[in-house]
């Protein structure tokens, strides 16, 4: 089955610090940074039970610091030419090492990544990696090469500003000028090689990558005729570089985020992603590549995924700031259309400012209807940073970053949202928690709705346009569909609720064969029922929230219907944990859920029919992992589906006869589902806590009774 490829980014070296104090360009021993080990089992499960399928490290090869491993045989660095105490990420110095930051034993620190790597695939995830082909460290070296490798540079001949033959390109014998960066340097390099952001000079500036030097691809960027290319026969730099893909690949990388690819010439690509492919087939490569002319080149020659940043990032950034009109959103994705499946979404990453920041929106929930957008108009990938969930606003003064809005990549710092959110989540604020519970339910729904993850898509701007009851300005609305099963997204940038008449075209209608008929919608963030009249040309109404959006789901073989009166009086909290106690015990007992329940305020019953009587140890087990279900804060939510189309694994033969035919599924997270017309808190957390009140055992029909309660 074709599933939504969402990807989390996150630094390890920042997400796993729970250093509280910290101190301005502090070092690691003062600041504190974060480890492998912070991805434990639980913290993976989370990410996994949020919606993340493939997790980006960010930070793992080795690369410049200003602290010093030299008692481990790794070469110290000048920290005139590192960024930062902890350095850039992207300042690579052993392309076959881990940065040993991020071990609890700097000996055994490839050992640890790779039981990272194992550990997210067991959590049902892949593993993405950087590949920073076009620069290096200006004191790279390789101390962890395999036995045979030739390091970059070796063979060189540096008297040649340039030839093919050559890893780097150098600036014909004149030592390298630092004086633009700093008075007094001591960094001695003669002959000075070029800088990584294309700089072939020995005299960088401070806004140049002076930190890193440009590799060379057969390519003469300065001689009198313009840019020549010299591929034939091979350079050198094409086998090393790719042989460090293949090393990468054989640990169990599932996929590479090739830094700046568009600095390097397509042909390597086309060249190293068909030998990565050879051996490793499943290998994605996701390209950062700006320049949009050249995004289908690169596609061609080998890219999966292309960041769309000058496209859809900067429309979406203008659109959230007021800045941009909602309707500018159609231009952008028909720009791509042909390549819509290759195009990688996102709002946040690490050189980009904060949503939440000063610099941009000011708080994170005001990017809710471009996420809902993102993530939901086509089937192509959605990227998530860590913190964006949470509203993390990026104005600390790190140190070398400085309060720029974007959270630090070169320095030693503890993230606030993360590191509340990974440890105690009672201490995120109420408007944290309402956030990152926004993105669950969007990312939720793009795996579980065919339409989103699978389906056709048709944008309804052209049929809306500026009128007292739409503002394509502030509203931006589109259908998805997969068979007979529609949803329209309407999102909505406005401060304030807005209600709204979307127009569905006639051609919708001639395009997809859709019936002018009444239907009964789902609206799927709040469970909410409606119904819409649809007519060609006609208007449908919609509600949508401030800052959010509507996601509304109906079946076109379901027309007007009613359930059956539903007369019990339940207590949502104690309504929702007999669903979660079913299932566990279902899971601990191999039993069936319970046939006799009495779920009151005060106190609630349920029998089970067992094999055996339950320990006293796994009574108590029941009650602690109940509490570690609520906890959890597993999203509650409901699906509408007619009796030919209940999911597999759910049972009916409990429904009474005179069930309607069309059934109401309630579902805990990916934790259970099953049928109920019942109310319900609308996460677990909101249950309180479960306190086992006592049981009873009756042996001549192995019946196992439960007492409990909740407690607000």
């Amino acid at each position: 089955m074709k599933d939504k490829i969402v990807i989390y980014q996150v630094l390890p070296r920042l997400f796993g610090n729970r250093n509280e104090t910290l101190i301005e360009s502090g070092t690691i021993a003062e600041n504190g940074c974060g480890k492998f080990s912070a991805f434990d089992d639980k913290t993976l499960k989370e990410l996994h039970d949020m919606g993340i399928t493939h997790v980006w490290y960010t930070g793992v090869i080795r690369h410049a610091t200003q602290t010093d491993y030299s008692a481990y045989g790794i070469p110290k660095q000048h920290p005139e030419i590192v960024k930062g105490k902890a350095g850039s990420p992207y300042a690579i110095t052993d392309y076959y090492d881990v940065d040993p930051d991020l071990a609890d034993k700097v000996s055994e620190r490839m050992a640890e990544w790779e039981q990272l790597i194992e550990r997210t695939h067991v959590a049902g995830m892949k593993v993405v990696l950087d590949f920073v082909p076009n620069h290096v460290a200006r004191e790279y070296g390789s101390v962890c090469k395999p036995t045979g490798v030739r390091d970059l540079g070796e063979d060189d001949d540096t008297a040649l500003h340039f030839s093919p033959r050559n890893d780097f390109y150098y600036c014909w014998g004149e030592p390298l000028d630092l004086s633009a960066i700093a008075s007094g340097t001591s960094y001695e390099e003669t002959p000075a090689k070029a800088t990584g952001n294309d700089h072939f000079d020995a005299h960088p500036g401070i806004n140049d990558w002076y930190e890193t030097v440009k590799l060379n691809y057969g390519i003469d960027y300065c001689n009198t005729d313009g840019r020549s290319s010299h591929f034939d026969p091979i350079p050198s730099t094409w086998r090393k570089m790719t042989d460090i893909l293949l090393f990468w690949a054989a640990k169990g990388i599932d996929a590479f985020r090739c830094d700046m690819a568009e600095m390097v010439p397509v042909e390597f690509w086309n060249y190293a992603t068909n030998k990565v492919r050879k051996r490793f087939p499943h290998i994605l490569f996701i390209g950062e590549v700006y320049n949009t002319s050249l995004y289908r080149t690169y596609i061609a020659n080998g890219f999966d995924y292309l960041y769309d940043k000058v496209g859809m990032y900067d429309c979406m950034r203008g659109v959230i700031s007021g800045m941009r009109g909602a309707h500018e959103i159609t231009r952008e994705w028909q720009a791509t259309d042909d390549i819509h499946e290759h195009m990688l979404y996102f709002l946040e990453n690490h050189d980009e400012q904060r949503i939440a920041s000063d610099f941009f929106a000011g708080a994170g929930r005001k990017a809710i209807p471009a996420a809902a957008i993102a993530i939901l108009l086509r089937t192509n990938p959605f990227m998530l940073y860590s913190g964006q969930e949470f509203g993390e606003k990026g104005m600390d003064c790190e140190g070398f970053s400085g309060r720029d809005g974007r959270t630090s990549i070169f320095d030693y710092w503890s993230v606030s949202t993360l590191r509340r959110a990974f440890t105690d989540k009672q201490l995120l604020s109420d408007e944290e928690k309402t956030l990152v519970e926004a993105y669950r339910r969007l990312l939720r729904i793009a795996h579980r709705e065919a339409a989103i993850y699978d389906g056709e898509f048709f944008d309804l701007t052209y049929a809306n346009p500026s009128r007292q009851d739409f503002n394509p300005d502030r509203e931006y609305a589109f259908l998805r569909k997969k068979d007979d099963v529609i949803v329209l997204v309407v999102a909505n940038f406005a401060e304030h609720d807005k209600t709204s008449d979307i127009i569905i075209p006639a051609h919708a209608f001639d395009f997809w064969k859709i019936p002018e008929a009444n239907f009964v919608a789902r609206e799927l963030l709040s469970g909410k029922l409606t119904t819409f009249a649809l007519r060609r040309d006609a208007s449908v109404r919609v509600v949508v929230p401030a800052y959010g959006c509507g996601i509304f789901k109906f079946n076109l073989k379901m027309k007007d219907y009613v359930f059956n009166e539903h007369h019990k009086d339940e207590f949502p909290p104690a309504h929702t944990a007999e669903h979660l106690l079913n299932r566990l015990m279902m899971q601990m007992f191999g039993c069936e859920r319970s046939r006799n329940a009495h779920i009151e305020r005060k106190k609630s019953k349920m029998s089970y029919t067992l094999e055996r009587k339950p320990t006293r140890q796994e009574e108590k087990e029941i009650e602690r992992r109940m509490n570690e279900l609520i906890e959890q804060d597993l999203p509650v939510s409901y699906e509408l589906v007619d009796r030919a189309h209940v999911p597999e694994g759910i049972d009916l033969d409990r429904l009474p006869d005179e069930a309607s035919e069309m059934l109401r599924l309630v579902r805990i997270g990916d934790f259970d589902i099953c049928p109920c017309l019942g109310r319900h808190v609308r996460s677990t957390a909101q249950i309180g806590r479960f306190e086992l009140l006592g049981t009873n055992w009756d042996e001549m029909k192995h019946t196992f009774r439960i007492r409990f309660k909740v407690v607000q």
